[in-house]
């Protein structure tokens, strides 16, 4: 299979639980991964086989924050905490169907730890304590 560019040898990494394909001899092994094109014969998407190259070859860590990604229940709390009048603990809760402890993890360590955002917590007359991110 490597002959026709489904598979490819490379280096073994024991220490991660890579299985050996057969050893070098100087103490060394090698072990076989599916190539793009063998990852494309056996079915599977482009963005599939994407993500498995990545996986395979991870990016440097940056001290860049990630991104959210659109339409999910992060994204929502994001939108609801950009709102100018920002959000409860309990409007959030209803909104994404998390339980309380959920969202004040959510700020506290997606939000804030993992994207790098502020977020302002304060009291409201009526309201109780809101969260919200600086309008910028």
């Amino acid at each position: 299979m490597t002959d026709l560019g489904f598979l490819e040898e490379v280096d073994a990494n024991i220490a991660r639980g890579e299985a050996l394909w057969r050893e070098t001899g100087d103490g060394h092994g090698t072990t076989l991964i599916a190539t793009e094109a063998g990852l494309a014969a056996i079915g599977l998407s482009p963005a599939e086989i994407r993500t498995r190259l990545d996986r395979r070859n991870p990016e440097p860590a940056t001290s860049t924050p990630s991104t959210p990604r659109t339409g999910t229940k992060q994204a929502r709390l994001i939108e609801m905490l950009s709102a100018p009048g920002g959000a409860t603990i309990a409007e959030i809760s209803d909104e994404t169907g998390w339980q309380a402890h959920t969202v004040r993890g959510a700020i506290s360590g997606t939000l804030r730890k993992k994207l790098g955002l502020e977020v302002i917590t304060e009291r409201e007359a009526g309201r109780g304590r809101i969260y919200r991110l600086p309008l910028t």
